[in-house]
């Protein structure tokens, strides 16, 4: 057998493996869990790329927004995307990854892309912490009414 009629007999085994899990609902479910990894993986290639100096450092940016947004994106898979509403801000904060991390990257950047990166990263860290800060605030009233329960009712410490 040539190696031309091998190679076309494993595509044939493989386009029937690949149709046989479409119609078992692996494919799909696997397509619905793990699509993230389709933004992650390409973000954690360019930063091995750019470590292994095959690219120019200024792939870091788009590396770092790829990997911070594919991160976030399988949190909301995982825990809802209902959680969306309160994790908007990490995508500004994957822009400032990534400028941050080109400019770690390259030693003549000048220091107006340091303060770009830290600015976005502080915008974003603040705006997530409102977010979170009208949710939390229940968490926060709970715990007061905790606090407040247990002065009440401990026991005193007994005095000779």
């Amino acid at each position: 057998m040539s190696n031309k009629q091998h190679a076309i007999g494993i595509f044939i085994v493989i386009a029937g493996v690949v149709i046989l899990l479409g119609k078992l609902g692996v494919i799909g479910f696997l397509g619905k869990a793990l699509w993230p990894l389709l933004i992650l993986i390409p973000g954690l290639l360019a930063h091995y790329f750019v470590f292994a100096r095959m690219v120019p450092s200024i792939v870091l940016v788009p590396g770092g927004m790829l990997t911070v947004y594919g991160l976030l994106f399988i949190f909301c898979n995982w825990f809802g995307w209902d959680k969306m509403k309160y994790a908007w801000p990490v995508l500004i904060l994957g822009v400032a990854v990534g400028l941050y991390e080109y400019y770690l990257s390259d030693p003549y950047q000048s220091r107006g892309l340091f303060v770009a990166a830290a600015a976005l990263g502080v915008v974003s860290l603040l705006l997530l912490f409102i977010t979170l800060w009208s949710s939390m605030i229940y968490f926060l009233a709970f715990v007061l009414i905790l606090l407040g329960l247990w002065l009440v009712f401990r026991r005193k410490p007994r005095t000779w």
